[in-house]
C-alpha cells in the first residue's frame, strides 16, 4: 500500500465515522429529550434536550482529539480512555432508559444500536488510525532508506569520478603547461605585433576624430545661427499676432460699445413707447361701458404699475371692483412691483 492509498482510507475512515457520530448524535437527542422531559419539572421541560447535547459534545470532543493524537502517533493517557467509555455507557444507559423503564425489551434492543454502534466506531476508529499511522510511518521509513542507499552510492560514483578526473587533471597539466609557454611565446610575438599595429590605428583614429570635432564645431555653429534666426523670426511673428490680437479686441471692444448704447436708446425708446400708450390708457378717463377683456386687462396692469388702486382700475376698465382686484392679485403673484397705493 502506498502513501496515498493511505491517505485515501484515512479521509474514508474520517468521513465515515464522522457520520456515523452525526447520526448517533441526532438519534440520541431525539431518544433521550421525551425520558428527559418526562422527568423535568413542567417549568423547565423546555431543558430537555441540554443534557443529551452536552453528553454527544464530549463523545465529538474524544472523537475528534483520538483522531488528531492517533495521527501523531501520540498516546493521551487513561483519562482519555475513561472519559471515551464513560460518554458510551452515558449514551447508551440514555438511550435505552425509556424503553427499559417501560419494560420494552425490544425498544431496549433497538435504541441500543446507535449508542453501541458510536462507542465501536469510536474504539474501531481509533485503533485504525494508529494502524494507519504505523503505516506511514513504515513508508515514510522506507523511503528515507531507499533514499539514503540511493545518495550513499551516488557519493561513491561522484568520489571515483573526481579521482579519475584528477588523475586526468594532473596528467594534461604537465601536458598543458609545456604548450603555454610555447604558446606565450608566440603570444608576446604577437602582442608586440598587435601594439604596433594599435599604435598605428590609434594615431588615425586621432586624426579622424580631430576632423570629426571641427566638422562637429561647424555644424553646431550653423545650426545655432539657424536657431537665433528662427527665434527672431518667432519674436517678430509672435509681436505680430499681439498686436493684431490688441487691434481686434480694440475693435470687438468698441463694437460691443456701440451695440450696448444702440440697445440702451433702443430700450428708452421702448420705455417710452410705454409710458406713452399707460398714460393715455390712464387719461382716458372712465368709459361709458365695459371695456373689451385683452384692452380692460391692459388698463388694470397699467394701473397696477402706476401704483393706483383697485377700485381706479376698476372705474378706468369699467369693470368691477371684483374683477380688477383679482387681476392685481394675478399681477403680484406674477412677481409684480410694489403694492397699489390709497387714492
Amino acid at each position: 500500500m502506498n502513501r496515498v492509498q493511505i491517505r485515501s482510507s484515512e479521509r474514508a475512515l474520517s468521513v465515515g465515522t464522522w457520520l456515523i457520530v452525526g447520526g448517533a448524535m441526532l438519534y440520541s437527542v431525539l431518544t433521550v429529550t421525551p425520558l428527559m422531559a418526562a422527568h423535568t419539572a413542567e417549568e423547565w421541560r423546555w431543558t430537555a434536550p441540554i443534557l443529551p447535547l452536552v453528553v454527544d459534545a464530549a463523545v465529538v470532543i474524544v472523537v475528534r482529539l483520538d483522531s488528531v493524537l492517533a495521527r501523531l502517533g501520540g498516546h493521551g493517557g487513561p483519562w482519555p480512555v475513561a472519559l471515551r467509555w464513560m460518554t458510551g455507557a452515558m449514551t447508551l444507559a440514555l438511550n435505552i432508559g425509556a424503553s427499559a423503564l417501560a419494560g420494552d425489551l425490544v425498544g431496549v434492543a433497538i435504541h441500543a444500536v446507535a449508542p453501541l454502534l458510536l462507542i465501536a466506531t469510536a474504539e474501531a476508529g481509533l485503533a485504525y488510525r494508529r494502524s494507519l499511522t504505523a503505516a506511514v510511518l513504515n513508508v515514510e521509513a522506507r523511503k528515507q532508506a531507499e533514499q539514503d542507499e540511493r545518495d550513499r552510492k551516488a557519493a561513491e560514483r561522484e568520489e571515483n569520478r573526481l579521482r579519475e578526473a584528477r588523475e586526468q587533471r594532473d596528467h594534461e597539466a604537465n601536458a598543458a603547461r609545456e604548450q603555454r609557454e610555447h604558446e606565450a611565446r608566440l603570444v608576446r610575438e604577437e602582442a608586440d605585433r598587435q601594439e604596433r599595429i594599435r599604435r598605428e590605428e590609434r594615431d588615425r583614429a586621432e586624426a579622424t576624430a580631430a576632423a570629426d570635432r571641427a566638422e562637429r564645431e561647424r555644424r553646431e555653429h550653423e545650426r545655432e545661427q539657424q536657431r537665433v534666426e528662427r527665434e527672431r523670426l518667432e519674436r517678430q511673428a509672435a509681436q505680430q499676432r499681439d498686436l493684431e490680437a490688441r487691434q481686434k479686441a480694440e475693435q470687438e471692444r468698441q463694437a460691443r460699445a456701440e451695440q450696448a448704447e444702440h440697445e440702451r436708446r433702443e430700450h428708452e425708446r421702448e420705455q417710452e413707447r410705454i409710458e406713452r400708450e399707460r398714460a393715455e390708457l390712464l387719461s382716458a378717463g372712465p368709459p361709458p361701458e365695459k371695456l373689451p377683456e385683452d384692452r380692460a386687462r391692459a388698463v388694470v396692469q397699467s394701473a397696477f404699475t402706476a401704483g393706483l388702486a383697485v377700485w381706479v382700475a376698476a372705474e378706468l376698465s369699467g369693470w368691477s371692483v371684483g374683477w380688477a382686484s383679482a387681476r392685481y392679485q394675478e399681477l403680484r403673484d406674477g412677481g409684480a412691483p410694489a403694492p397699489a397705493l390709497s387714492r
